[in-house]
């Protein structure tokens, strides 16, 4: 007796797979933030101070 090939896939297994790649992509997410905030992007080394009250005045 020959078994028959099952083709169709179950729904739970369908499910089970696109769940596991849901967290798969999340926890790759989250990896990426924490990686991000450990890099020490540039700063300004001086605070700008703009007066701009007279052009202020000007567009009134």
């Amino acid at each position: 007796m020959q078994l028959k090939y099952n083709r169709n896939q179950s729904i739970s297994g369908s499910i089970v797979k696109i769940i596991l790649k849901i967290i798969l992509v999340l926890f790759i997410l989250v990896i990426g933030i924490f990686l991000i905030e450990k890099i020490n992007f540039p700063t300004p080394k001086q605070n700008f101070k703009i007066d701009i009250t007279n052009e202020i005045k000007k567009l009134k």
